[in-house]
């Protein structure tokens, strides 16, 4: 049986809460912040542009040889301002559940990703993420912390890490 694996990121961002919810609460925003390479793109019809819990998103993805793969995840949970999460419902994990916290600092927001994520095929799962997943994801969340920089200023004596556990 393939592992469970997990990923933690810290950001954090010079503008207030309200501004960070705003922009991270809104799905249409997740390209903003997605490497081109990936090739994401958005394919509900209904998802609405305002996060709530059951909200159901609807995604083409391209992770691997530029082969679409079709990702259906859930706003499972939804505390505005404080938290909300992510469920894949349909797509290339066994499981993956993405948490969003935001919390006030002194001078902007500190705002924590915690993702847990299974990859199927059990051994050769576990051999996908060391030689592929675990660099991929490493590469989107390093491609966040910028984007993000670029969109809202960078964090004096910010240092940016992806951690696995």
């Amino acid at each position: 049986m393939s592992k469970v694996y997990s990923l933690k990121t810290v950001q954090k961002i010079p503008i207030s809460l309200d501004e960070a919810w705003d922009f991270f609460s809104k799905p249409d925003n997740l390209k903003e912040i997605t490497p081109n390479n990936l090739g994401f793109n958005i394919v509900s019809k209904h998802h609405g542009s305002a996060m709530y819990a059951g909200q159901i998103i609807e995604y083409t993805v391209k992770p691997l040889l530029g082969v679409p793969l079709y990702w259906m995840t859930e706003i499972s949970h939804v505390e505005p301002k404080r938290f909300f999460v992510d469920e894949q419902r349909f797509g290339p994990y066994s499981m993956w559940h993405h948490q969003h916290h935001f919390k006030t600092i002194k001078g902007g927001v500190e705002m924590t990703d915690i993702v847990h994520y299974k990859l199927p095929l059990w051994v050769l799962g576990d051999l996908a993420n060391s030689i592929l997943v675990k660099a991929q994801l490493r590469g989107i969340f390093n491609y966040r912390f910028k984007a993000v920089d670029e969109k809202f200023g960078t964090w004096a004596g910010a240092e940016h890490a992806v951690i696995f556990g």
